[in-house]
């Protein structure tokens, strides 16, 4: 699925999450040491586990973050899956 950010330097993140499981997360745009790094981190976590980590972090003086969007992205996924 393609979840198209909002407030962050990446434009969408493409996550897939099968039984539970997070299968990919690779975000379009951003700083592309960290948003690599988040992704290779979280692939083979539960999907649960990684909203509960990540959503809520801001990054700077933004209401949000790549990895509280990519929390949202995978609620999304989660409830369409």
């Amino acid at each position: 699925m393609l979840y198209k950010t909002r407030g962050t330097c990446s434009a969408a993140i493409d996550v897939e999450v099968e039984n539970g499981i997070i299968k990919h997360a690779d975000f379009i745009g951003g700083c592309p040491g960290n948003t690599k790094g988040i992704s290779m981190l979280l692939q083979g976590m539960s999907a649960t586990e990684a909203i509960k980590r990540l959503k809520g972090i801001t990054c700077g003086t933004k209401p949000t973050s790549c990895p509280d969007q990519l929390a949202h992205a995978l609620e999304e996924a989660i409830k369409n899956n």
